[in-house]
């Protein structure tokens, strides 16, 4: 740290001897300089065009508040065009999944296409697929690749009324990836409504950053879990 004030410090003193009239000098020689360093303009101090206790220059006051107008302005557009890619790359990335989840030739196929591409092509760690077990139904679908729930499972996991649940901090409830459930730290938790006469089923997409969180659009998520219901109710009838 103290090298780094001493060079700005040497900097500061070659700037000042270098002195004024040979700066107006250079820029009297080279009036096109700041078309290429227009981002100095920004940083330069200009004089106002009135001066004397009691007098404001308030045209000057106006053009830095339509500068900083301006600035926060690109910001803003810097971010929706940001979110506008993120978006685009999320609906790519869920179009694909849909895709592989239908051509899926049968139910064992279709949930290693859950287990084993959907984390590739949604770009997430893990995914896996439950099915609560509390009935007779819920015994045709025990799988070593399938994970079993409590009845009500998917009622505490996604929450009453919900199709879709987005956890920032998964906590106790990433037993629900398996031996991935010390990797896991957000989720993405769809309810599944297979078909009538078929258990409540859950689609979990688990992350080790925070990829999920509250607020987030889960549109694409909820899409997703009902092209996998279809997909399900094929392959099982």
């Amino acid at each position: 740290m103290a090298g780094k004030k001493e060079d700005a410090a040497a900097d500061e003193d070659d700037t000042d001897a270098i002195g004024a009239e040979r700066v107006a000098l250079w820029l009297d020689r080279h009036p096109d300089f700041f078309v290429s360093r227009a981002d100095l303009l920004s940083q330069m101090a200009f004089p106002s065009r009135w001066s004397g206790e009691g007098v404001v220059d308030l045209q000057r006051h106006m053009l830095e508040r339509r500068q900083d107008e301006i600035e926060n302005l690109r910001n803003c557009a810097i971010e929706v065009i940001e979110t506008s890619r993120s978006n685009l790359s999320s609906q790519t990335r869920t179009h694909a999944g849909a895709l592989a989840l239908v051509a899926a030739g049968d139910f064992d196929e279709l949930v290693g296409v859950v287990t084993d591409d959907l984390p590739l092509l949604l770009d997430v760690d893990v995914a896996t697929l439950g099915f609560e077990a509390g009935s007779e139904d819920g015994h045709a679908f025990i799988s070593p690749h399938i994970v079993t729930l409590d009845e009500g499972a998917v009622e505490r996991l996604v929450g009453a009324g919900r199709e879709v649940a987005l956890v920032h901090d998964i906590g106790a409830d990433g037993d629900l990836f398996g031996a991935a459930a010390g990797l896991v730290r957000s989720a993405a938790l769809a309810r599944l409504h297979p078909a009538r006469g078929m258990p409540v089923g859950l689609l979990a997409l688990g992350s080790r950053g925070d990829d999920f969180y509250s607020g987030q659009g889960t549109e694409l998520v909820g899409f997703l879990a009902r092209v996998l219901e279809f997909c399900i109710r094929r392959c099982r009838e």
